[in-house]
């Protein structure tokens, strides 16, 4: 068990669990919008995915300073050409299967465009995010849903457009939204620590765990409410966001779980939409 433990522990550190989260996310919206996704769709964006988290990694590597680091910043600090090297080289190969997939084509322009619009707004709450902390989690939840989304939602037709699949992508947001609230609150004596701003270090303790637990609470009461009024072969999604908004909440507020131990149960709840590969 301690083997599996670290080995998991290094996949988290890769990021690779996100990577396979944002994959059944896909999935889970492909099968919501009854529409088909090509498996090389699936492997672009788990290749952008990697990209953007490692990239992101790299950055804060180099901004924490060496006594205050986790072992996390330290693995990317004590690997930083190898994996930068290795973001270039996923990142061309992204480039080139893309084009290659999509062709010349209003799909590729309008992924790309949409990928350099999220990366702008980013870099500017980034730039102001002083002023402006709560931005940072709330845009980050919304650009996650729509980058794992939006080719599903571009093959359905306006006509097809359904009430049921609108609010199981709000929730879907609201759970991305909650993830990182709860991430942040696990870093919030880091951030202190350290004099970064964020929501954490923004709000009171009992205001942050009041937000997270009322979030929770309305997630967990839409998707309850989403499973007993539609249709029997819609359930599946709202029962799968349900055991995904448990899962956070029951990993968030057990006490016998370090901030470690938490942190890898709530990135892992995002893979649950995977059990539809068995559907």
């Amino acid at each position: 068990m301690q083997f599996l433990a670290k080995f998991y522990q290094r996949i988290t550190w890769l990021s690779l669990d996100v990577v396979l989260g944002a994959m059944a996310g896909m999935l889970f919206f492909a099968r919501l919008l009854r529409v088909s996704v090509y498996w090389e769709a699936y492997v672009l964006l788990g290749l952008a995915v990697w990209c953007i988290y490692t990239a992101d990694h790299l950055l804060d590597s180099r901004k924490l300073p060496f006594g205050l680091s986790e072992d996390r910043h330290k693995f990317h600090r004590n690997h930083f050409k190898a994996l930068l090297i290795s973001m270039v080289i996923v990142g061309l190969i992204g480039l080139y299967g893309a084009i290659s997939f999509f062709g010349i084509s209003r799909e590729l322009f309008l992924g790309a465009g949409l990928g350099i619009l999220i990366l702008g707004i980013m870099l500017l709450i980034r730039k102001f995010v002083a002023k402006n902390v709560w931005l940072k989690e709330l845009s980050s939840a919304v650009f996650y849903v729509v980058g794992v989304s939006w080719l599903p939602w571009y093959q359905v037709k306006p006509i097809e457009y359904s009430w049921n699949a609108v609010t199981m992508t709000l929730v879907y947001m609201g759970l991305a939204y909650l993830n990182l609230m709860m991430l942040s609150n696990l870093d919030s004596e880091k951030d202190r620590e350290y004099g970064f701003k964020s929501i954490s270090t923004m709000l009171s303790p009992g205001q942050h765990l009041r937000i997270i637990n009322q979030l929770a609470i309305l997630l967990l009461l839409v998707s309850a409410l989403a499973l007993i009024f539609f249709p029997s072969l819609e359930r599946i999604f709202p029962a799968i966001l349900l055991l995904m908004v448990f899962v956070h909440y029951q990993s968030f507020f057990n006490s016998n779980l370090n901030a470690a131990q938490k942190r890898m149960r709530m990135e892992a709840a995002f893979m649950i939409p995977g059990l539809l590969l068995l559907f």
